[in-house]
């Protein structure tokens, strides 16, 4: 009861975002009249507007749902409270696939972008895996190593191409903060296939994240392949992150801090915990989306950096409470 609750109220909050960032953004406008444009009164500035709207409210959910999703996968495989994505080298292997295009290519980050972002981050995970997934100790600190030690290397190669190269730096500069704007229903479409078969896999490893988070020998004693759920997790926060990271660029704190409010409301188990932290995620990138449209007006605060700032604080109140420990 308490798990359907909580997803019945995830899912109003999100249907609540939803609706809001249609109403709200950098230019004010008239509750009425954009009433009236979705009840099929002509307006053709308004309804460019709200399709503008429409595309990044789409885009908030897709993506928060796989952020959020994808750190409570690796938060139970690795049974670190601090664990996000960003640990397997998602983003900076993103990162460093698009500058790689950039400079090799001479051209900003087009339309195709995407998918060079994607094998980018798909691949730094596969490096991440097999050199410290199959290592001889095979734990879970050395793949955490492994990730902190490609990031590292990736990072300074970034950092190397964008100050050698001044057009590069100045598309990634855009690109590296995380935005919902510029994105239309076509990228939604891109990164579907990989946010479904990412979610999908997900659930189905939910009853095996719950032995697993008992400890390793207990799992294995109640006849979970640890190894092979491990695996399966690795590959579906890959999928979910890379997707994510793709379409909107780096988006800091919602796989970190998402997983941490879902489990204060949903509990330990994570066949409840999953479908939670989707909605909340989801609601969360729109929430920081319409602050960022409309705190600054006429002018806008990048997705990004709303949520760095809304994530911090709410992480530090988590660790006090003792949110991460439940």
């Amino acid at each position: 009861m308490r798990g359907s609750l909580v997803v019945l109220g995830a899912l109003a909050g999100l249907a609540a975002a939803s609706v809001a960032s249609l109403f709200l953004g950098g230019k004010v406008t008239d509750p009425g009249a954009v009433l009236g444009v979705l009840t099929g009164t002509p307006d053709p500035y308004l309804e460019a507007v709200l399709d503008a709207r429409f595309a990044r409210t789409v885009m908030g959910a897709l993506v928060g749902c796989a952020l959020a999703v994808a750190g409570v996968v690796i938060q139970g495989i690795t049974r670190n409270p601090l664990g996000d994505p960003g640990l397997l080298g998602v983003t900076v292997g993103a990162s460093a696939a698009m500058v790689t295009a950039a400079a090799v290519s001479g051209a900003g980050f087009g339309a195709g972008s995407i998918w060079v972002a994607m094998v980018g981050a798909l691949l730094t995970v596969l490096l991440v895996y097999t050199v410290g997934g199959r290592s001889a100790s095979g734990s879970v600190v050395t793949l955490l190593l492994t990730g902190a030690v490609v990031s590292a290397v990736l990072s300074a190669y970034i950092e190397a191409m964008t100050l050698t190269n001044p057009k590069v730096f100045d598309s990634f500069r855009f690109w590296v903060i995380g935005a919902l704007g510029g994105r239309d229903l076509g990228v939604a479409a891109s990164i579907a296939p990989a946010l479904i078969v990412g979610l999908l896999l997900a659930l189905i490893l939910a009853p095996s994240l719950n032995n697993l988070a008992l400890g390793e020998d207990v799992a294995t004693s109640l006849g979970t392949p640890v190894a092979l759920v491990r695996a399966g997790g690795i590959l579906a926060a890959a999928l979910l992150s890379a997707a994510g990271t793709a379409a909107v660029g780096p988006i800091a704190f919602v796989g970190l801090a998402v997983p941490h409010l879902a489990r204060s409301l949903a509990g330990s188990d994570h066949r409840w915990q999953i479908p939670v932290a989707a909605l909340l995620g989801g609601m969360l990138l729109i929430v920081a989306d319409i602050l960022g449209r409309i705190v600054a007006r006429p002018e806008e605060i990048m997705v990004g950096i709303v949520t760095a700032l809304l994530g911090a604080p709410f992480l530090l109140v988590a660790v006090r409470r003792g949110w991460a420990a439940r």
